[in-house]
């Protein structure tokens, strides 16, 4: 297991080297108030005097010390190149790997430099590590990270904010699973107030891989012990507290070794405490702390090689995606060209690999609005919208002339139904638009390995975007020009043979004379009851009658043609009523006066004048008569005028409307949307293959090749910590 550590090591400086932190490495992290100690542990740990000394904040950046084990027969570590075959311990930065330190002084002092290099010289921290490793045939295998130390106050020029700065650096590090939280409290300070354990406990509330430490156990104040403290009986800690005696300002003042000073700790814990002094002291925290981080190791290691192979793959993908170097620019120019001509097809043709399930887009968009939005705003237009009664009455008498109307004028009809066809050029040119605009959408929506070369090489991007956009441009009017020319040609013959017009004009028309029919023949009928006063002969109310009826089929044979034996009108029978004797009177009816109106008893005896009462000749069917917005009556047959000119406009105009939403999409598909996608590779090749501007084309974006440079670099390290891992046997994990 002691081989454990050392392969720890090895994975944090291939992670350290490319500055990357993607893998949770077991550590020991030591977190501690400012003066609390934390410093003189880690110094008891080596052996050696090498850190930063002196008031406020001295440890600015996280300190990544590395003890190796290096007897003097260990040939792993020594060689006679570094010069290091006869020395005792020696010291080696990540920053100067090719430089080695014996002198210890030189170290602290290559830590000062450091420090200010990263975090200036304001007292402020930086989150950039620093890392060292000592050799030594002193040491035990240990890796241990130095945090700054927690304050609550700014001091000097410190920055308003550095309690959070350092709270949240210190987070940064013990939140990581695989790492061993050293909790540092000095014993003259109640432990029920130690910050260090506040921290470990939010990140670790169950307490499995936090260690507490008690330092300064002889500066208590005098009839006080730390029994109760180091027993876990005040705060309890699953792996425990160990209590440790520091040497003094005093003593790094006057150089006490720290050989010394271990004595020293071991008379006073004999001294002070006896029962507890065989788990207490430097020494025992050393060895504590190699068995728990190599545990721990062993616990994190099959966990820690899955991660490394999922993101070997990860990234290999993430490489692959950025691309290879660029070679042959023409070839790679052609490449990307005939990848998007061959992608922006595919989305329309719904043929691609990467399908969109959030929404419609390319093919299955313009479908959308072929049958959906254009299909529904035709359906939603009324054929007769915008016309009135008094529009059809005037148009009728307009084309009449001077002369009144005998039938209705056929170009009424051809009037009218053009006005209306016109509303339909107006969809029409909107679902060009609408397929442009998708048209144009798809640029972005070409599938990812398309996305990749674009942001790749954005000049070849925005040059691609400006000849589709071109092409599109182009098509345009030219669409839109020949759905105009398909709502002209509507116009410009009213086929009025039309199979499907002659019959639902027919149905129609024939609707309205049996019901104009019978309007007539009720409405002749009451009026012939109803005179009493001066009775008309029955022969005359039999012609009056007859001719009405036969007015009728005259006026609509003038429409459908001569109308034959079959007709529901030769069909119909004429009712006359019986014959009215001189004299006799009919029971409950009303008397006229001798004009033939209407008069109450009451006005015939009240009165010797006879009244004429108004009788309003043009009324409608139900018995209202219709009126125009002007107020204007209309008769019954201009009335009917207007009924057949509605009707036929009706028919005409959903045959045309069919017409047009079967057309306008094959003219938009023809010269839109198959065009652009037929010329779609040639216009590009055409217009970016050109040897003197290929060069500017393929320029490459500054940010992917730094990060295909990150992508490299990580999936090196991860494949190296693959073969570190790979190297460990079983019989080393226990």
């Amino acid at each position: 297991m002691e081989a454990l550590i050392p392969v720890i090591n090895k994975l944090q400086d291939v992670f350290n080297t490319i500055g990357a932190d993607a893998i949770q490495l077991p550590q020991i992290v030591v977190v501690g108030t400012q003066s609390s100690g934390k410093s003189s542990v880690l110094e008891s740990l080596v052996g050696r005097t090498f850190l930063p000394r002196g008031t406020g904040t001295v440890t600015r950046c996280p300190l990544i010390l590395q003890l190796i084990y290096a007897p003097k027969e260990d040939r792993e570590h020594r060689n006679a190149k570094d010069g290091t075959l006869e020395v005792d311990e020696w010291c080696k930065f990540l920053h100067k790997s090719d430089k080695i330190y014996t002198d210890f002084e030189e170290v602290r002092k290559e830590i000062e430099n450091e420090t200010n290099k990263k975090a200036g010289n304001n007292k402020g921290i930086c989150p950039d590590s620093i890392n060292l490793k000592v050799f030594s045939g002193r040491v035990v295998n240990l890796t241990v990270v130095d945090l700054p130390g927690i304050v609550k106050v700014p001091a000097g020029d410190q920055p308003v904010d550095i309690e959070d700065q350092i709270n949240q650096l210190i987070i940064s590090y013990i939140r990581n699973p695989n790492c061993i939280i050293l909790a540092v409290s000095p014993a003259n300070n109640d432990m029920a107030t130690s910050e260090s354990l506040k921290l470990a406990k939010d990140v670790d509330p169950e307490g499995r891989r936090t260690l507490g430490v008690v330092t300064k156990l002889d500066l208590m104040d005098a009839g006080t012990d730390a029994v109760d403290v180091l027993c876990g009986r005040v705060v309890p800690v699953k792996l425990g507290i160990i209590g440790v005696v520091n040497r003094s300002q005093l003593d790094i003042q006057n150089n006490k070794s720290i050989e010394d000073a271990l004595k020293d700790e071991s008379l006073f814990l004999q001294r002070k405490y006896p029962t507890l002094a065989s788990r207490s002291g430097t020494p025992y925290l050393a060895k504590t702390l190699n068995r728990l981080l190599m545990h721990h190791i062993r616990d994190c290691l099959p966990e820690l090689k899955t991660r490394v192979n999922v993101m070997i793959s990860q990234f290999q993908m993430v490489l692959q995606s950025y691309g290879d170097d660029v070679r042959d620019k023409s070839q790679t120019l052609l490449q990307i060209i005939t990848k998007f001509a061959s992608s922006y097809n595919s989305t329309i043709n719904g043929t691609a690999r990467n399908i969109e399930t959030t929404e419609l887009c390319g093919g299955a968009r313009i479908c959308y609005i072929f049958h959906e939005t254009f299909g529904n705003t035709l359906l939603s237009i009324d054929p007769v919208i915008g016309l009135t009664k008094l529009d059809i009455l005037t148009a009728i008498r307009n084309a009449t002339g001077p002369r009144p109307a005998l039938f209705v004028p056929e170009v009424t009809f051809e009037l009218l139904v053009k006005r209306q066809i016109r509303r339909l050029e107006e969809p029409s040119l909107r679902c060009v638009e609408l397929v442009h605009e998708e048209m144009q959408r798809i640029i972005q929506h070409c599938g990812t390995e398309v996305q990749q070369e674009m942001l790749r090489f954005p000049k070849v991007h925005e040059k691609i975007i400006d000849v589709v956009t071109h092409l599109l441009r182009r098509r345009l009017p030219i669409t839109n020009e020949m759905v105009e020319n398909l709502v002209a040609i509507e116009l410009a013959y009213i086929n009025t043979k039309h199979p499907d017009f002659h019959r639902e004009t027919d149905l129609a028309l024939r609707s309205i004379e049996v019901m104009e029919h019978r309007h007539h023949h009720d409405k002749n009928l009451k009026r012939n009851q109803l005179m009493i006063g001066n009775p008309l002969p029955m022969q005359a109310i039999a012609n009056n009658v007859q001719e009405a009826v036969e007015g009728s089929k005259t006026w609509f044979g003038g429409i459908m043609g001569k109308s034959s034996d079959n007709s529901p009108l030769h069909e119909m029978p004429v009712l006359i009523p019986p014959p009215i004797r001189k004299g006799q009177t009919l029971p409950n009816l009303p008397m006229t006066n001798g004009s033939g109106d209407l008069a109450t008893d009451t006005e015939a005896s009240r009165s010797p004048i006879k009244r004429k009462s108004v009788v309003n000749l043009l009324q409608g069917a139900d018995g209202v008569g219709v009126m125009t917005s002007g107020g204007q009556q209309l008769s019954d047959k201009e009335q009917r005028d207007c009924r057949i000119i509605e009707n036929l406009i009706k028919s005409y105009f959903v045959i045309v409307r069919k017409s047009i939403q079967d057309s306008i999409p094959k003219a938009i598909m023809h010269f839109l949307v198959n065009f652009v996608q037929d010329n779609l590779q040639s216009e590009l090749v055409s217009h970016l293959y050109k040897q003197d501007e290929i060069d500017g084309l393929l320029a490459e974006s500054e940010h992917i090749a730094q990060r295909r440079r990150e992508a490299a670099d990580m999936l090196k390290a991860l494949q190296k910590a693959s073969q570190i891992i790979s190297e460990i046997r079983e019989t080393h994990m226990w």
